[in-house]
C-alpha cells in the first residue's frame, strides 16, 4: 500500500513539473516573440522613415512614406564626415577581429589541449571575465593608453577590443575540449609541429565557430558607443556611432535625415547576417567534432 502511495505521489510530481516546464517555455515563448516583434518593428519604422521628407515624418510618423525620396542619403552619404566615420568603423571592426580571433583561439587551444599548472586559474580567469563588464575598467584602461600615446587612435581602441576575449576564448575553449585526441596525435607522429597543426588541420575545421565569435564580436564593436566616446575625441577618428550621435544634434529638426544615417549603420550587420547567418547556427550548435 505504502509503495503504491509513494508511486502515484511521484507520478503526480513528475505531471506537476512537466507542467511548470512546459508554462515555463510557453512564457519565455511569448516574450521571445514579443521581443521579436519589437525589434522588427523598430529597424522595420527607421528605414521607412529614411525614405520621408520632413513634413511627411511630421504627418506619417508610423507607417510606409506617402512619397519615397533618396534625399536623404544624398544628403548623409554626400558628407565627407560621414563617410569618414563610416570607413574608421570599418578599420576599428577588421584589425579587431583579426586580432581577437588570432589571439583568443591561440590562448583556448592552448587552455583546451595542453596541461600545466596555471592551466586551472586560467579557466576560471577568463570565466570569471564574463561576469564584469569592460566598462568598470575604464578609468585604467584610460590611464594605460595615456602613458601609451594611443588615445585617439584607432589602433589602441582595437587592442582593448582585443584584451576583452573572455567570451571568445569561452566559446573557442568548448570547441576545441570535443575534438578527438586521435586527430592531434596522429598530426604529430606524422612530424608536424604545433603551429602547422594549428595552422593546417585545427584552423580549418574552427571556421563556424569563427563565424560566430567574429559575428558576435562584429556586431558589438560595430554598435560600440561608450568606448569610442570616451578613447575617440577627435573629429578625424570618431566611428560610425558617433558619427550618427553627432547627426542626432546636427540635423535636430531633421529627423528623416538621422533615420537615414542610422539606416547605413544598419546596412553591413544585415548583410553580414544573412551571409554567415548558417554558419554561426553550426557555431553555437554543432561544437562536437566527431572522431
Amino acid at each position: 500500500m505504502g509503495n503504491m502511495m509513494r508511486k502515484r505521489q511521484k507520478k503526480s510530481n513528475r505531471r506537476i513539473e512537466s507542467k511548470r516546464a512546459v508554462i515555463g517555455k510557453n512564457i519565455i515563448s511569448v516574450i521571445l516573440v514579443i521581443y521579436t516583434f519589437l525589434s522588427i518593428f523598430l529597424i522595420g519604422n527607421t528605414i521607412l522613415s529614411s525614405f520621408k521628407t520632413k513634413q511627411d515624418l511630421i504627418n506619417n510618423t508610423i507607417g510606409f512614406p506617402k512619397e519615397f525620396t533618396m534625399n536623404n542619403f544624398k544628403i548623409v552619404l554626400g558628407d565627407d564626415g560621414f563617410l569618414r566615420y563610416f570607413f574608421n568603423s570599418i578599420f576599428l571592426v577588421g584589425v579587431s577581429l583579426m586580432l581577437l580571433v588570432i589571439v583568443a583561439s591561440m590562448v583556448a587551444y592552448g587552455l583546451a589541449q595542453y596541461r600545466f599548472k596555471s592551466r586551472k586559474f586560467l579557466q576560471t580567469y577568463f570565466l570569471v571575465g564574463l561576469m564584469f563588464p569592460i566598462q568598470l575598467g575604464i578609468l585604467p584602461l584610460y590611464i594605460m593608453l595615456s602613458r601609451l600615446h594611443l588615445t585617439n587612435n584607432l589602433l589602441g581602441l582595437a587592442l582593448i577590443y582585443t584584451a576583452n576575449m573572455s567570451f571568445p576564448v569561452f566559446v573557442f575553449t568548448k570547441f576545441f575540449n570535443e575534438l578527438p585526441e586521435s586527430l592531434i596525435e596522429s598530426a604529430r607522429i606524422d612530424g608536424a609541429g604545433e603551429f602547422q597543426i594549428f595552422k593546417s588541420i585545427i584552423t580549418p575545421i574552427s571556421k563556424p565557430v569563427i563565424a560566430t565569435v567574429g559575428l558576435l564580436n562584429f556586431v558589438t564593436i560595430w554598435n560600440d558607443f561608450y568606448l569610442p566616446l570616451v578613447f575617440l575625441t577627435k573629429a578625424s577618428v570618431r566611428t560610425l556611432t558617433l558619427g550618427v550621435y553627432s547627426y542626432t544634434a546636427n540635423f535636430l529638426a531633421n529627423w528623416n535625415k538621422v533615420f537615414a544615417a542610422a539606416t547605413v549603420a544598419l546596412i553591413p550587420v544585415i548583410i553580414i547576417y544573412f551571409l554567415f547567418s548558417d554558419q554561426i547556427v553550426a557555431g553555437l550548435t554543432g561544437g562536437a567534432v566527431k572522431g
